[in-house]
């Protein structure tokens, strides 16, 4: 990927990245907080997958997506935070021009996954609500799977598409890039050229990576309220509409600043803002996922309950063969079952 144009056109062999604050008081404080921030989303994200795997309860398509969804976010935070750490603390804050156009590839992938793994979980949602006797086989494994096979040919397609259009332009400087990673509408400020056309580009790609999927969703939950609205039960409508209160929170929360950062006239251009909508989008989005999932839902609650558990139960079962010896195996056997009852209970 580096020959996509800096053999023919780019004389900049690296870019600075400005980052955050220069003082260095405050680019402590940052670091630390980054640092937390970031150890605490692979932990809650990492811990999401490990339930989801390991409780048989979760094998449905509902959270096989939510592990989808978590795995790209630990990636989506990785591809930008570690980078910005390093710069913090290292005084050159540079990133080869090839990194560059990886890093960049990478995040759209991932931030083009993530728009589609939304729509994917709404359409999911509106079959579990809508049509629930027909859930198994609207929603079977193998559909399951070519619906994630598309969501990641749409992903590449889309990425390479904007980073190919980005770094083929002509870079011979300045090569300060005001921004924590290299993201397209920061990088296209520092082009020798006319990017009118990356502009018209950046907004048809946007229509349909991110208001196509959005349509989707908002068609699924204007379905998914009508049909929760004839629940005669309110304790039924109210369970339904906790159940697609996290989706609808997450979406919210992604959507509207990557819309503004990616559909938007290149004129209005503002770095110190256009940072902390990336940080939105990419930082907190990652952050909060597991923290909304697992908090406003009772079958995560009672699978780490369960996982829990049996991982207590079965550290007792050993310490038992342990102290009881070879001798006591057939005598012992009743009162280890008896524990793994009583932890159960």
């Amino acid at each position: 990927m580096q020959s996509l144009g800096k053999e023919n056109h780019s004389s900049v062999s690296e870019f600075i990245l400005l980052g955050f604050s220069s003082e260095s008081p405050i680019r402590t404080v940052l670091f630390t907080f980054f640092l937390l921030l970031y150890l605490i989303t692979l932990l809650g994200n990492g811990l999401i997958i490990t339930l989801i795997y390991l409780d048989s309860h979760l094998h449905t398509p509902m959270y096989f997506f939510l592990s989808i969804l978590s795995l790209v976010d630990m990636s989506y935070i990785t591809t930008t935070v570690p980078q910005m750490l390093v710069n913090m603390v290292c005084p050159r804050r540079t990133i080869s021009w090839g990194a560059c156009v990886a890093q960049m590839f990478i995040f759209l992938v991932l931030g083009i996954a993530e728009c589609v793994l939304y729509a994917i979980m709404a359409y999911d949602r509106y079959v579990a609500i809508c049509f629930p006797l027909h859930y198994t086989l609207l929603m079977s494994r193998p559909i399951c799977i070519k619906m994630m096979a598309a969501c990641w040919s749409i992903s590449i397609g889309g990425a390479l598409i904007y980073t190919v259009f980005t770094m083929r332009l002509p870079y011979c400087g300045p090569h300060k890039i005001n921004h924590f990673f290299c993201e397209v509408p920061a990088v296209l400020k520092l082009a020798c050229a006319d990017t009118s056309f990356n502009d018209r580009l950046d907004f048809v790609l946007g229509f349909i990576l991110l208001l196509v999927p959005l349509s989707l969703i908002l068609a699924s939950y204007v379905r998914i309220f009508a049909s929760i609205l004839r629940i005669r039960s309110s304790q039924g409508r109210l369970k339904s509409f906790s159940t697609c209160a996290s989706h609808v929170t997450v979406v919210t929360m992604f959507y509207g600043p990557a819309m503004i950062m990616y559909m938007r006239p290149g004129s209005w251009y503002d770095p110190e803002r256009d940072k902390k909508l990336a940080l939105f989008y990419n930082v907190v989005s990652a952050f909060l996922n597991p923290i909304i999932y697992s908090l406003r839902n009772k079958d995560v609650k009672r699978a780490f309950e369960r996982v829990l558990g049996d991982r207590i139960a079965q550290r007792l079962r050993i310490f038992f063969r342990v102290v009881q010896g070879p001798t006591k195996t057939s005598c012992g056997s009743g009162d280890i079952i008896k524990v793994h009852q009583t932890d159960h209970l």
